[in-house]
């Protein structure tokens, strides 16, 4: 597919999230103490490994920002659904890793999570990120530390953020209250 070949009608794209979010309510797995006593873990590998409610997910990321020039995931589920999405937009994709996954020289940020703290890098150099439109991409939007630690570091580079799109928000947790100018997408939201 060309990119920035995501066109489509309203009703389409209705039916489309529709299909997304039954996937997602239907296949995904719950935790109770995961990670950590006192934490739901969203499990959303069987959402994945399901050939239509993974397509019906890249299928909804793509549409929410069409125009952009790099997709990029948070390590490491967000892997999977940026390259689906740049494979969808015919654009680039770029991994945000978890702190020293990356050779330096590496732009980091630090953030909390609901149960502890972390760091997110992208490389400092070889990718050129100044000016590009990024469409950023998560699973789980929780307490909102690390889509807008992500964000901070295309920030930091010149890169702007354009939207941001995750397949489940917590919405109890008040995550999207941490984010930035950009819109933030969910799929799901409980």
């Amino acid at each position: 597919m060309s990119k920035h070949a995501v066109v489509e009608s309203g009703e389409h794209a209705g039916a489309r999230a529709e299909q997304a979010a039954k996937a997602v309510e239907r296949l995904t797995r719950w935790h109770d103490d995961f990670p950590t006593p006192g934490v739901r873990f969203a499990d959303l590998t069987p959402v994945f490994a399901d050939a239509d409610g993974f397509r019906a997910v890249i299928d909804c990321f793509a549409a929410v920002a069409p125009d952009i020039d790099i997709v990029a995931g948070v390590d490491a589920r967000g892997f999977l659904l940026g390259a689906g999405v740049a494979a969808t937009l015919g654009t680039g994709v770029l991994a945000i890793r978890k702190g020293g996954k990356l050779p330096p020289p590496v732009v980091s940020r630090e953030y909390k999570l609901e149960y502890g703290s972390a760091a997110l890098e992208i490389p400092a150099n070889g990718v050129e990120l100044e000016g590009k439109r990024i469409l950023l991409l998560d699973d789980v939007l929780a307490t909102g530390g690390t889509l807008a630690a992500a964000a901070g570091l295309f920030a930091e580079v010149g890169a702007v953020v354009v939207a941001a799109a995750v397949v489940l928000e917590l919405e109890f947790l008040e995550g999207r209250k941490h984010q930035g100018d950009y819109p933030v997408e969910s799929i799901v939201k409980l």
